[in-house]
């Protein structure tokens, strides 16, 4: 086996926004969108709770917000591999804006099933987003910038959950939830703007590749195919799943009940749930930062900090179960927050580094794909869970953190394996 390249030079981040205009404005766009994103959140969590007082309408909300890119992910994928992928940006950025504001017809709890149904049409089009971006990446940067750009890319996903959710908490429960859609649809729009200043142009083979529908399904196959025999790939391409399914979909609906029955600051407990929201921002902004200060963006050691960051998620949600405080909970949601967003971010950059780029934007979906189905299980199971009597808050946490201790000894026994071929590998080389 072929040991990966391991950069020699690595672009620091003030170098890449400064010298990279097209990266600056797909970054630009990101920061806006993604405030937006967050602010929509926390209004829509809100408003179902408000509404209906009911664990289950919130952790619905959840599996819809999950399950919607996951049942578009074949046909996004294929397109962000046939089109340009700078106009399917600018074109899901304009129609996700014209969306958001439909959810300002949401008044009753009658009118549930509306923010049920939009919010199926929006995160069905960032199923359409998040690949494209992805995969648009490695193509506006160069190798060397590859890893600054993806730690950058991630922590600004991160920073803007602080900054979004924090924010979006004050909103809703200062100026009330429809303020905070119509911020949201602002924040599309303008995110197009900054896209559309990119300079891209489509690969060659992306141009001249067939259109038909059989042809589609036969690129989306054949992406499948790929995983199949990638067996390495495929393995790094379920962390996410791994992390939606223990701790990302549940968490989300977990948060939403302690805002509401435990730990209620704010109308509805719209401030509490902002701040919670925000702490996991910051916990996956820094994780990855201060990680890659070890890993130097070198294939073995950031497989490695995989591992550790799943049993780092463990001990976090562990100690939120034990719900003896606030602080004891944001203390062990932020370490969740540094685990996750090491596993994240880690995790693409490995597939970024070993996928060809013109099947990138069908693995990346793929990998969206399974993320989001886990997340509405994880979601839909933790809303009856949160709901039971036998089980509650406290028991709902608990299961998540031994969960999290699988994925964490699974991995661990794939890097062996893995370091054993290298070896192996060498070994053959060197007789050779």
């Amino acid at each position: 086996m072929d040991q990966p390249s391991v950069p020699t030079d690595r672009t620091g981040y003030i170098e890449l926004v400064r010298g990279n205009a097209p990266f600056r404005s797909l970054w630009f766009g990101q920061i806006v969108s993604l405030m937006g994103d967050w602010l929509n959140l926390i209004a829509s969590a809100t408003l179902v709770s408000s509404l209906t007082e009911s664990g289950m309408a919130v952790g619905a909300l959840f599996v819809v917000r999950w399950l919607a890119p996951f049942l578009i992910s074949p046909v996004a994928g294929v397109a962000a591999d046939r089109y340009d992928r700078r106009n399917l940006l600018i074109l899901t950025d304009l129609g996700r804006g014209v969306v958001v504001l439909g959810f300002l017809l949401v008044q009753e709890a009658r009118d549930v099933w509306l923010l049920y149904s939009l919010t199926a049409v929006q995160l069905a089009m960032s199923g359409f987003f998040f690949p494209a971006r992805n995969a648009i990446l490695p193509n506006l940067v160069s190798a060397k910038e590859l890893g600054a750009a993806n730690a950058l890319s991630s922590a600004t996903w991160s920073v803007m959950l602080a900054l979004g959710t924090g924010f979006g908490g004050l909103v809703a429960g200062g100026l009330g939830v429809y303020a905070a859609f119509l911020i949201d649809a602002f924040s599309f729009f303008l995110s197009a703007i900054f896209i559309a200043r990119i300079s891209y142009h489509s690969p060659a083979e992306a141009e001249k590749a067939d259109t038909s529908i059989r042809a589609a399904v036969g690129q989306y196959v054949e992406g499948l195919r790929y995983l199949r025999h990638r067996l390495d790939v495929l393995a790094i391409v379920l962390h996410k799943t791994a992390l939606a399914l223990t701790t990302s979909g549940a968490l989300h609906v977990a948060q939403v009940a302690l805002a509401k029955r435990v730990f209620v600051i704010g109308k509805e407990g719209a401030i509490s749930m902002g701040i919670m929201f925000a702490v996991v921002g910051l916990g996956t902004g820094i994780g990855p930062i201060m990680a890659r200060r070890c890993t130097r963006d070198r294939d073995p050691f950031l497989r490695i900090a995989i591992a550790l960051s799943f049993l780092m998620t463990a001990v976090g949600v562990g100690i939120a179960a034990t719900l003896s405080s606030f602080g004891a909970v944001l203390a062990g949601i932020l370490l969740r927050g540094i685990g996750g967003g090491v596993i994240w971010v880690f995790s693409t950059q490995l597939l970024m580094e070993l996928v060809p780029n013109e099947i990138q934007g069908r693995v990346f979906a793929t990998e969206f794909a399974l993320f989001t189905l886990a997340g509405a299980i994880s979601a839909a199971i933790s809303g009856w869970s949160i709901d039971n009597p036998a089980v509650g808050i406290a028991g709902t946490l608990w299961w998540m953190a031994c969960l999290c201790l699988v994925p964490a000894i699974l991995w661990g026994l794939c890097i062996t394996r893995y370091r054993g071929a290298c070896r192996a590998g060498d070994s053959e080389k060197a007789q050779e």
